[in-house]
């Protein structure tokens, strides 16, 4: 195990990470809540994010919040308290728009705006960037030189697994450094464990919420233990309240939205106390550059 991922305690160091965003700007909803009617719906980031840092006060755990930039700019003081308690502040891009459904040029406003506006509030630099509903793909990596160029030193929005919706299975599991003409970038993926020849997601999100704890225990136990490496922790503060607005969706969108919401809290609460967990600078030392540099060839992609 490398020593930058050594815990005080002896404890490998986890990666916890909240990507802001409201109830409304999920993905599943696309089709359903147009960007422009945003406003018009009822807002509750601010105190489900409330309970969040709340809940990392309580178990002593800084975290790294990748914050919708639309959120920003309509509570910035959210912004400021975020990073007032010691937390990363990160990038989830502005308009929550998946990447490979934009053009250079548009992904390259979005994350600019986003990056100028975080910055400003909380009087930080933004290295981190992570994608709406993971969607940094195979046709989508063009994303990567736009983000190095916009001055990201870190991404987290691969996931290395089959998706109907993302990821790229082939993509490696451990943290890394991916070379690009525009330069190189630290990728954080999403976490897994391998079984057989197989990637299975852990500790996010959905998965987080749908499978018994027990599952999640053991795949970080897993990761830390038998691959020596972080595991990556994601999570939205809708995905802690249980009394949102229930909006008009098909069955499988309202199934990936809702279920087992009502147990986040506990979860999170047991899975800080099991796992050491801190801000994804923290992990990964992305000043220096110090992981280990890709020889993935998918990498190289456009």
């Amino acid at each position: 195990m490398s020593a930058r991922y050594a815990a005080p305690s002896g404890r490998v160091t986890n990666a916890i990470t909240v990507d802001v965003e409201d109830y409304f700007h999920a993905s599943v909803f696309d089709r359903v809540v147009p960007r422009a009617a945003w406003h018009d719906y009822e807002s509750r980031v601010v105190p489900n994010t409330h309970r969040l840092l709340d809940l990392f006060d309580e178990q002593r755990v800084k975290g790294t919040f990748f914050v919708l930039g639309w959120v920003a700019d309509k509570f910035p003081e959210l912004v400021r308290e975020i990073a007032g308690r010691g937390h990363e502040l990160a990038s989830h891009g502005y308009h929550h728009q998946l990447v490979y459904m934009l053009t250079p040029a548009q992904f390259r406003d979005d994350i600019r705006r986003a990056k100028g506006t975080i910055e400003q509030l909380g009087a930080t630099r933004v290295r981190g960037y992570r994608a709406p509903s993971f969607s940094i793909v195979r046709s989508s990596l063009w994303a990567l030189d736009v983000l190095i160029e916009e001055g990201h030193s870190y991404d987290a929005s691969i996931f290395p697994i089959h998706h109907d919706r993302y990821g790229i299975a082939d993509a490696p599991r451990a943290a890394h450094v991916i070379q690009r003409g525009s330069g190189s970038i630290v990728e954080l993926p999403a976490s897994t464990v391998r079984v057989g020849a197989t990637n299975y997601p852990i500790a996010g999100g959905g998965y987080f919420r749908l499978f018994p704890y027990a599952a999640t225990r053991w795949g970080i136990s897993r990761v830390n233990c038998r691959d020596g490496e972080p595991v990556v922790l994601y999570i939205h503060p809708w995905e802690v309240d249980p009394d949102q607005p229930r909006l008009d969706a098909s069955r499988i969108a309202r199934l990936r939205h809702h279920a087992g919401i009502a147990t986040t809290m506990d979860k999170l609460r047991q899975v800080t106390t099991d796992f050491a967990f801190g801000r994804v600078i923290d992990v990964l030392d992305v000043r220096a550059g110090s992981t280990a540099p890709s020889t993935a060839r998918w990498a190289h992609a456009k």
